[in-house]
């Protein structure tokens, strides 16, 4: 049987894109027991609560839902448990350094498989005040309000 190819997407976090100013994203591959990548594989995961950070020169991702497999039996893993981050010593140590900087927190983006190998984006972000969200909004809303208008003229134009 041929290996899988191409990128399937199995979760995604849109709430930290309004909650947090991205700066920098890293891909990171996920130690994963068989009962989770069976539960992922079937498109099952929440990153809503998520988080990582780094502890001890490694990396960890913490607070993922990956609900229990349906067909597992006591092979089963915990729903919301601490999942190492494969990553480079170098990719950790910047990662760590930003960190602590103050202000930034690892936040994942999402969660998919890349040629079959399940593996997370996790951004370098900054948490936004509700003005600046407020503002992100209506800065959006204004630009697709000219969208509009532009257009209705250019069918009226034409």
């Amino acid at each position: 049987m041929p290996r899988e190819q191409g990128h399937k997407v199995v979760a995604q976090n849109k709430k930290a894109r309004h909650d947090y100013t991205i700066e920098d994203r890293v891909e990171a591959g996920l130690v994963l027991t068989g009962t989770e990548v069976k539960s992922l594989r079937a498109g099952r995961a929440s990153l809503v609560d998520g988080y990582a950070f780094v502890d001890h020169g490694e990396a960890w991702l913490d607070a993922v839902h990956i609900p229990v497999y349906g067909q597992g039996t006591w092979t089963n893993h915990p729903p919301r448990r601490k999942r190492k981050l494969l990553l480079h010593r170098e990719q950790i140590d910047k990662l760590a350094a930003k960190v602590s900087q103050g202000g930034y927190t690892l936040v994942p983006l999402s969660l998919y498989f890349s040629d079959g190998r399940a593996k997370v984006e996790l951004a370098v972000a900054k948490g936004k005040r509700e003005y600046d969200k407020r503002q992100t909004l209506r800065e959006r809303q204004d630009k697709r309000e000219a969208e509009r208008a532009m257009r209705t003229k250019n069918r009226l134009g034409d």
